[in-house]
This record gives C-alpha cells, structure tokens and sequence, in this order.
C-alpha cells in the first residue's frame, strides 16, 4: 500500500512539473444510431528541461583500525 502511494506522489510531481495547454475543447457525439461526430480534446504538453551531470570529487575517509581479541584469550 506504501509503495502504491509513493508511485502516484512521484506520478504526480512528474506531472505537476509539466506545463500543458489545451488547444483544442472536446465535442461530445450526436446521440443516434450511428454515433457520428464528436471530437476528442488535444493538448500541447511542454516537458520541463533537465540537465544531468557528473562531477568527480575527492572524499577523505576515517582510518579504521579493528581489533579483533583472540577466540581463546584468558
């Protein structure tokens, strides 16, 4: 269930960061026994611009000394 909902959050930021502009309004169909017309909405959907990269760093690290005591000190 947590996983459920972290998918429809991470969905909906995708989403909420895209800007969409509709073009074009929906038309529903004439009622009869053909079902002709009617016309679906389009839309414009702009994506936001990511830009990825490297960078190399250098990362200094503790020294770690362990001392294991022997299996039969006394």
């Amino acid at each position: 269930m947590k996983k459920t909902i972290i998918l429809l959050a991470a969905s909906g930021l995708g989403l909420a960061a895209c800007d969409v502009d509709q073009t074009k309004n929906a038309q529903l169909p004439d009622v009869d026994v053909n079902a002709t017309g009617g016309q679906l909405p389009e839309f414009n959907v702009t994506p936001p611009e990511v830009t990825v990269g490297t960078e190399n760093k250098t990362v200094q690290v503790p020294d770690v000394d362990v001392k294991v005591p022997a299996e039969n000190a006394q």
